[in-house]
């Protein structure tokens, strides 16, 4: 049995009374045991002294795409078609084994390294197993799939599958991988957005992720264009034609969900869908601001993501979480997306996406230990006295100032040095497999 003490913080809960306490939690395996201000480690303990530090529940991110870390700085300042026609899909359909592998473990490592504990990814159409392979051994937790896309204009050969063919290899992936490691990674079908599917594989995905009891992942009404596109080929708008196939659900995650009209928000009302809210991803493509305050007010599962670094060049949950809320204030005033409602989305409102909320997104007993440990002393988060906490996270902070990110029970960063992932090999192999796609590819540049 391992067991942790980390003693004398400042913890944020999260808990339903979001309690910020002072004292010490204790760990044992991979689960909360005591949380308590006068705890004493027992001698088998391996002890972190956390005075004047701040332990929070670990960042969950709900929309990510690690195939597509190795492209950042590929694709700038472009709109969303634009963006996966030229340069987001052939690059995809330029993956091979070891790119695919090296492009997740560059992104796992951006993430723990920022006190991300759990995602929600995608992946690409070919590969996948070398995505879950890194994830496997970074430690991170994760809901994971391979990319599903058997119709769609202007899509690479390598990228465009036959339907059955698309939905063997979904079954295998899922079969293979789905509650690896006692439930640490598991699978979602991610049918990648509806101008990539026929319904005959929306249709099939619906009734295997019945069958399974999984999740699906995909991309909805993003950009005014892929709306349109929807109209024209399916008779209907984009949540509305999900609902008519009976795909809305509450296992159904939904990135962005910038344009919706009034039927689409109590659709997703209705149905309990979720919804991962993107906003550096939707300002750097130009795709809009989701309404999430009005969301937010009809009790839609809310959350937060990066996207993919190539539509925001970063992975920081601690960006977003700023940004989530300062873009939503010019409109609708000072008061709106406060600190505590952000960092709340950003830990239990992921947790809840993920289908999680009773095992992670925030600290309490009988809860999986997955946690970050923050050190806001520094020049850019003081003073802090008298100051609220959550402003100091959503506002301040930075992932620079997480010094150690621990998932189920397991230091993965400590000292702000990852124990899983070999960096500087990572760094290396990363640039090597760009070199190599971009070779493929002589028209990106």
């Amino acid at each position: 049995m391992s067991s942790l003490c980390i003693r004398n913080a400042q913890i944020v809960t999260m808990n339903q009374q979001e309690e910020v306490l002072i004292g010490t939690i204790r760990i044992e395996n991979d689960r909360i045991v005591e949380i308590g201000p006068n705890l004493i480690p027992l001698p088998e303990d391996e002890v972190i002294e956390a005075a004047d530090k701040i332990v929070i529940p670990g960042l969950i991110q709900t929309h990510v795409h690690l195939c597509q870390t190795l492209f950042r700085g590929q694709a700038d300042d472009m709109e969303l078609l634009d963006w996966l026609r030229k340069r987001i899909w052939p690059l995809e359909a330029a993956h091979d084994e070891e790119s695919v592998y090296y492009s997740a473990l560059l992104g796992l490592g951006e993430l723990i390294r920022s006190g991300t504990t759990s995602i929600v990814d995608m992946e690409t159409v070919n590969h996948t197993d070398f995505a879950f392979q890194a994830m496997a051994e970074s430690g991170i937790r994760a809901l994971s799939g391979k990319v599903m896309m058997d119709q769609g204009f202007e899509v690479p050969q390598m990228l465009l599958e036959q339907t059955e063919a698309s939905v063997k290899e979904s079954v295998r992936l899922l079969e293979k991988w789905n509650n690896y490691d006692n439930g640490r990674l598991q699978y979602a079908f991610c049918p990648r957005f509806v101008i990539s599917c026929t319904e005959n594989l929306l249709i099939q995905v619906r009734d295997l992720s019945q069958h399974y009891g999984v999740k699906v992942h995909t991309h909805a009404s993003e950009n005014q264009k892929e709306i349109e596109i929807v109209q024209v080929e399916r008779g209907m708008r984009n949540i509305v034609y999900l609902e008519h196939i009976g795909l809305t659900g509450p296992n159904l995650i939904l990135a962005h969900c910038i344009w919706l009209d009034e039927q689409e928000k109590e659709i997703l009302r209705k149905h309990r869908v979720k919804v991962s809210h993107c906003p550096g991803s939707n300002l750097k493509l130009a795709s809009g601001i989701a309404e999430v305050p009005d969301l937010l007010s009809r009790d839609v599962a809310l959350s937060l993501g990066a996207d993919g670094a190539p539509c925001n060049n970063n992975l920081d949950m601690f960006h977003e979480m700023r940004l989530s809320s300062n873009i939503q204030k010019v409109q609708h005033g000072p008061t709106a997306m406060d600190a505590k409602t952000v960092f709340r989305m950003a830990t239990r409102g992921g947790a809840e996406v993920m289908g999680l909320e009773d095992q992670i997104g925030s600290i309490e007993v009988g809860k999986k230990a997955d946690l970050a440990i923050v050190d806001l002393n520094d020049f850019h988060s003081y003073p802090s006295s008298e100051v609220d906490v959550y402003g100091r996270l959503v506002y301040s902070a930075t992932r620079a100032d997480v010094e150690t990110t621990i998932i189920d029970g397991k230091i993965v960063m400590r000292d702000k040095i990852i124990l899983t992932i070999d960096k500087d090999k990572v760094l290396r192999e990363s640039n090597r497999s760009i070199e190599r796609l971009l070779q493929k590819l002589p028209f990106i540049h």
